[in-house]
């Protein structure tokens, strides 16, 4: 995840760098997605002429690959996790002091769960990751 990097991730950052060009600290496993955090600027440099940058990482790493903007502060918890879970919607999310408190749907609720909360559990730790918080569902 993003505090702790174990050979793997930092093999998968190593790669993104040596082909965009853009080094990051930031690689996480969401829904069996690699997800690369990088400045909002750059992105359309990270992602390459028609996809090409993601093309070519996929098919290294055959796995699916996502490039979204890392998050500055805590106003921007809200598109942060709807790029990450993305192209499942929520309805409503809300910052309390110490939680971040996601409500959804009966359909996306499962969605974001998943099978044995394996979905929860690891947007629990990216949140705590990246907002020091901690993450429900309702």
């Amino acid at each position: 995840m993003v505090n702790v990097i174990d050979m793997r991730d930092l093999r998968y950052l190593n790669l993104f760098g040596n082909i965009t060009k853009i080094d990051t600290k930031f690689c996480f496993r969401y829904n069996e997605v690699l997800i690369f955090c990088i400045p909002k600027q750059l992105i359309r440099r990270a992602v390459g002429e028609n996809g090409r940058n993601v093309k070519k990482l996929s098919e290294i790493l055959r796995k699916k690959i996502k490039i979204i903007p890392i998050p500055q502060n805590p106003e921007h918890i809200r598109p942060f996790i709807e790029s990450v879970v993305s192209p499942v919607k929520f309805k409503d999310l809300e910052v309390k002091d110490n939680e971040v408190i996601l409500t959804a749907g009966s359909n996306s609720k499962a969605a974001l769960i998943g099978r044995n909360k394996r979905r929860f559990f690891e947007m629990q730790e990216i949140i705590k990751d990246f907002f020091k918080k901690d993450f429900k569902i309702i």
